[in-house]
């Protein structure tokens, strides 16, 4: 059962907030009425609700909580190896929420146009087979953007995306499993970044064969994603294009890496504060 904090945040913020706006315009005047017309020890048996007290003081902080979480930073965990080597198992990142707009909790609808997504951009959206899910991929391709793939290289508009082989990867705790895999240096524009390949795997696996008979043309208001883990992801080539609605916010940092296939102690303090790109 996938838990739905959102919802669950934003029916808090409204049941403590609407107790406390009750008492205050209906029960409260009467109290403090109540509280004048009796004198000494009697006006402490005018007390406030215990439930009203609680709302009172949750109310704000669930508030700035839901306020922060829908439209500044939200932090995500990353459950997969499909980013690696940029990220691995146990991750923690902090995602901006506002890069591609201010959109409302629950709903995930934009009320601020501020930006969209750049080719090369790690972003966390629903997965549009099932928008309960969270997930986090790379942006290859934009609208208007052809993409396609081939003999392990990505080709953007008919150009393939430039790839320096770096070497052997040698994966440690939960990613060991990569170890083998050929590592490579790619740029997407402007920007570089590591994939992992496996030359002896098919370019298309079972079910992921969106561009098996050659490339697409990104439609507007969607996008082309992929996971750095080429032969180890399930991405747009598996199930098509993110429509723009399910876009969640774009990673920008690692907090915190709890590992719990490491050998010892579980964090790993080296990968705390890196930028994501």
């Amino acid at each position: 059962m996938n838990f739905d904090f959102p919802t669950i945040l934003v029916l808090a913020t409204f049941v403590t907030g609407g107790i406390w706006l009750v008492d205050a315009m209906l029960f409260a005047p009467r109290r403090r009425k109540l509280a004048a017309s009796l004198s000494g020890a009697e006006t402490a048996l005018v007390k406030e609700p215990t439930l009203v007290e609680y709302a009172r003081s949750f109310f704000p902080v669930i508030l700035v909580v839901l306020l922060l979480r829908s439209f500044v930073i939200e932090p995500f965990r990353i459950p997969s190896g499909s980013m690696m080597p940029t990220l691995l198992v146990g991750d923690f990142i902090l995602v901006n929420k506002f890069a591609y707009g201010l959109r409302l909790p629950v709903v995930n609808k934009e009320i601020v146009p501020i930006g969209s997504p750049q080719r090369g951009d790690v972003v966390v959206f629903r997965y549009p087979q099932d928008e309960s899910v969270d997930y986090i991929k790379r942006v290859v391709g934009i609208p208007g953007d052809r993409i396609g793939y081939r003999n392990k290289t990505l080709y953007i508009n008919g150009v393939a995306a430039p790839q320096t082989p770096v070497g052997i990867y040698v994966g440690t705790g939960s990613g060991a499993r990569e170890t083998g895999s050929f590592e490579g240096r790619e740029r997407i524009g402007k920007i570089e970044h590591m994939v992992l390949i496996k030359p002896q795997v098919p370019d298309f696996g079972p079910g992921c064969n969106v561009l098996a008979d050659g490339p697409i043309t990104v439609p507007p208001g969607h996008y082309f994603v992929m996971g750095d883990n080429r032969d180890n992801s399930n991405d747009s080539r598996c199930w098509g294009l993110v429509p723009d609605m399910n876009l969640v916010g774009k990673a920008f940092a690692i907090w915190m890496s709890w590992d719990y296939g490491r050998s010892g102690f579980p964090v790993n303090w080296h990968r705390i504060g890196d930028r994501v790109h």
